[in-house]
């Protein structure tokens, strides 16, 4: 240790103890003591506060007070030096009970040498000044957006950044001395073998790991690790650098199931045109017969042949929307028009157990395009949602304007920004499981019985949607249903954007403070932009218990709360129903991705002032925020 003088203060009620005590430092070689000796509790504890000291023994017994009670109130009084306990009791509870509290070690003064002392003191110092160290250092990482900890080679976390907590939603006090595999890593993907070999070999690895945050939800991560290694030159510690890389390996897999897409495309259509040169001469032939051969049986002969050449013409042509190949005839046209005729349709051809809603804008905007093939889009998504359906259920399809912007265009690779029309088909069916959802566009997947499904109903949707420069989303959980959302470029771009500058300038905040609750970080951060551009204050929860907790803190500065109605831990029916049991008077804008979320969220409570179905734009979210916020301030000024 350093010559300087270590300046000890001792606090004990028995002289005779605090000689011993000092005999025992004054025999301790190589190392100088300037102490300071007090006798009781008010006195030790003005000492303490007034932090001249580099450590503090303290003994247990002091006259009617005892130090565990000293240590206890020094610390809640700011001091910072390590403190050391001196027992005589040998009790197991009591030297528990000092670490918990806050002590930097524990001796039995029955069993107390120079050298135990020495090294306690010693170490005691040492850990202070790491721990002061790395505060100093955590500041500075806590700017860092990575996540960034530093780990002991047996798993436990030591330190754990901002950034960490706001990816993984792990707080401190909840992760330190915990072991990150049991936490950080789903059981089906534990951190590599040959990442630890690469480490101890070479002192570093780098790579992309899957882990999982506080919520269960799966994210990707570009890991960095480095050894760090004590004075001697041993390997001590694992820090680890980790960047957030989920969204862009969702991009990633879109771009990849775009190309597969278009590679599959370009097969389809080689394939349907061939086959076509083998069709078109069969009908021809069938035709020619059945004016040649008159007799009854072969005429039923023909009729059959033909049906099923036609049918397999039909099947090419399907091909060939899916391959981009089949154009069509485009002019501007209202789709809304296109989904009254299918109403029309489906009301006489489906099950009375379906109950069929449709909800068109009356302003919806033109589209430039083939109504043939987005009749047969509407056709084979509202066919798809019926099978979902085989025991009833709602099949709604509604209409409306959307402004796509620059944030929401980032997050989908066939979106651009502008204005769209969009039509959302909703069903409350079986919905769709996670390990097909990537699946079902591509050609002749289908999940129906044999005989039942060609498997190119999606395929030919997504082809004839991007032949039209538009993008479909789909939105599904098994066993409440599933929502195909598609955008498709609107026409009248004069008219939408002078509308768009109008309805856009109103809706300026005035400073309020607004809570979103989403358990889509990518969701959080392009609300939270939007709202804060035009003016208002923002706070984020990733869950319901996190908003619960936000609100109960700041429920006087909190306007309006934007909820989604499906989060982890508790769902936003139960968190609806414990914020208005906190303020009755809150004002809840409910948001989700399937319609049907729409009335649970009516039946929340009156505080649910609004409904938002995912995706929704800038604008469809500033004027909701805006009309329930003026309103409400219409209500309370009478």
């Amino acid at each position: 240790m350093s010559q300087v003088p270590v300046r000890v203060l001792i606090v004990d009620d028995d002289e005779d103890d605090y000689i011993l005590t000092r005999d025992l430092l004054s025999q301790i070689q190589g190392t100088k003591f300037a102490l300071e000796w007090v006798d009781n509790y008010s006195s030790a504890l003005e000492k303490m506060v007034q932090k001249q000291h580099d450590v503090y023994l303290l003994d247990y017994r002091l006259g009617d007070r005892n130090g565990l009670e000293l240590l206890q109130a020094a610390i809640a009084a700011g001091c910072q030096a390590p403190i050391i306990l001196l027992t005589g009791q040998g009790d197991r509870q009591i030297d528990v009970e000092a670490m918990k509290a806050g002590a930097a070690d524990y001796l039995d003064k029955s069993q107390l040498r120079p050298y135990w002392l020495e090294r306690s003191i010693r170490y005691a110092i040492e850990r202070k000044r790491t721990e002061q160290k790395m505060q100093a250092q955590a500041a500075l990482l806590n700017i860092a957006t990575d996540a960034i900890f530093v780990r002991e080679l047996g798993d436990g976390i030591v330190f754990w950044n901002q950034g960490a907590e706001r990816l993984y939603g792990w707080k401190v006090a909840e992760i330190l001395g915990k072991n990150t595999q049991e936490l950080i890593y789903p059981p089906s993907a534990p951190p590599p073998s040959e990442a630890y070999e690469t480490l101890t070999a070479t002192g570093e690895w780098q790579g992309e790991l899957e882990q999982v945050t506080k919520d269960g939800e799966k994210i990707i991560v570009q890991s960095r690790w480095n050894l760090v290694r004590d004075d001697d030159g041993q390997p001590k510690l694992i820090l680890v650098v980790n960047t957030d890389i989920t969204q862009k390996k969702q991009l990633e897999a879109q771009f990849l199931r775009a190309q597969r897409m278009e590679s599959l495309g370009t097969l389809a259509g080689g394939i349907a045109h061939d086959l076509n040169n083998v069709l078109t001469p069969m009908l021809m032939v069938v035709q020619l017969l059945q004016l040649k051969l008159k007799d009854e049986q072969t005429q039923n002969w023909l009729s059959i042949l033909e049906t099923n050449v036609k049918r397999g013409a039909e099947l090419v042509k399907q091909v060939l929307s899916f391959a981009r190949s089949y154009e069509g005839k485009r002019i501007v046209l209202q789709v809304g028009h296109i989904v009254l005729e299918i109403r029309r349709i489906f009301q006489q051809t489906f099950p009375k157990s379906i109950e069929i809603s449709t909800d068109i804008s009356p302003d919806l905007w033109t589209v430039f395009g083939d109504a043939t093939q987005l009749h047969q889009v509407l056709l084979n998504l509202c066919v798809n949602a019926r099978d979902a359906m085989p025991y009833g259920g709602t099949l709604s399809i509604t209409g409306e304007n959307i402004w796509i912007d620059e944030n929401y265009a980032r997050l989908n690779i066939d979106a651009q920004p502008g204005p769209y029309a969009a039509i959302t088909i909703s069903d409350t069916g079986i919905g769709i499981p996670k390990e097909i959802i990537d699946k079902i566009f591509d050609p002749f997947f289908t999940t129906k019985e044999v005989g039942k499904g060609t498997g190119l109903g999606l395929s030919t949707v997504i082809g004839i949607v991007k032949s039209h420069k538009g993008f479909i989303n789909v939105y599904t959980e098994v066993g409440k249903g599933t929502s195909f959302k598609v955008y498709l470029p609107a026409t009248e771009v004069k008219e939408i954007n002078s509308a768009r500058e109008d309805k856009t300038e109103p809706f300026a905040g005035r400073g309020e403070l607004i809570l979103v609750a989403d358990d889509e970080e990518a969701v959080c951060e392009i609300t939270k932009l939007s709202l804060e551009t035009c003016g208002y204050k923002v706070m984020v929860a990733a869950n319901g218990i996190e908003a619960i907790g936000i609100y109960t803190q700041h429920q006087e500065e909190i306007s309006l709360v934007l909820l989604d109605m499906m989060m982890p831990s508790i769902d936003g029916a139960t968190t609806i129903r414990t914020l208005q049991k906190i303020n009755p008077d809150i004002l809840i804008i409910a948001v989700s991705g399937l319609a049907s979320n729409q009335q649970i969220a009516e039946l929340s409570g009156s505080s649910v002032k609004r409904f938002l179905l995912k995706p929704y734009t800038a604008q469809e979210l500033l004027k909701n925020v805006a009309e329930v916020l003026d309103r409400h301030r219409k209500l309370t000024s009478v």
